[in-house]
């Protein structure tokens, strides 16, 4: 088995968790899964045993292959899995546009998931989300997501130009905490370095998140929490009055 390459119609998780992941939410997907030779002393083993046999997914022993594919030497469980693409649906989505880092595009995805995103919108050029990298640092939430490519932001409005976009940018117009969110909405988030362009200001309601002069701006990461946080709470609330 190869080191994964951007473009190959398979790709692996790394370890444990995310293998277990996607076997319960992604197992047409699986080809095979690939452990150590010292997975039993793993307590995440049963399960992944248990998954394997109810979805007929073979399981192989290969000390060499984890070492092969592994950067970690904690790794016990790799899954091969065929790389996919799903349409978004309708609903309230996530856009990134030009995103970069693998380590955030993990942490954003598995941030989704927490609030109750599953739909996100990556706009080209972008991070690869098959990098093994990227799948480990979502901790398999990437399994549970929705997620479509485009190659413009034009593209992704001719789809859904129904939605409230909310860009979130440095010179945005209103303060997050003055905004009432309208459902469906996109919430716009830019490239790690360099945000979005200006052309952006005129994509519906562009917000900025408010913090001290003492830095820069934030990290991609934690705008989009802020910004999933926000956006959320009128769910969030309901929930709690249905409980």
């Amino acid at each position: 088995m190869k080191l994964y390459k951007k473009g190959d119609d398979s790709s692996y998780t790394l370890g444990v968790f995310p293998t277990i992941e996607l076997l319960e939410h992604k197992p047409d997907i699986v080809k095979r899964v690939v452990v150590h030779s010292s997975i039993e002393e793993n307590r995440g083993y049963p399960k992944i045993k248990e998954l394997c046999a109810l979805h007929h997914i073979p399981i192989d022993v290969h000390y060499a292959t984890i070492n092969k594919l592994s950067p970690k030497s904690n790794c016990y469980a790799i899954g091969v899995f065929k790389t996919f693409y799903e349409p978004l649906q309708k609903g309230n989505h996530i856009v990134l546009v030009n995103p970069m880092d693998m380590g955030n595009m993990g942490t954003i995805m598995r941030t989704m998931l927490g609030f109750g995103y599953q739909d996100l919108a990556i706009i080209r050029p972008a991070v690869d989300i098959f990098n093994p990298h990227v799948v480990r640092s979502s901790m398999g939430a990437l399994f549970s997501l929705r997620i479509h490519y485009y190659e413009s932001i034009d593209e992704y409005l001719k789809e859904f130009g129904d939605h409230q976009c909310y860009p979130f940018m440095l010179k945005g117009a209103k303060n997050i905490h003055q905004v009432k969110p309208v459902t469906p909405h996109s919430l716009i988030f830019g490239n790690e370095s360099s945000g979005l362009d200006d052309i952006y200001m005129t994509y519906g309601q562009s917000v900025f998140i408010p913090h001290t002069n003492a830095i820069d701006s934030l990290n991609l990461a934690q705008s989009v929490g802020i910004g999933l946080f926000h956006f959320s709470q009128d769910a969030f609330n309901k929930q709690e009055v249905l409980r």
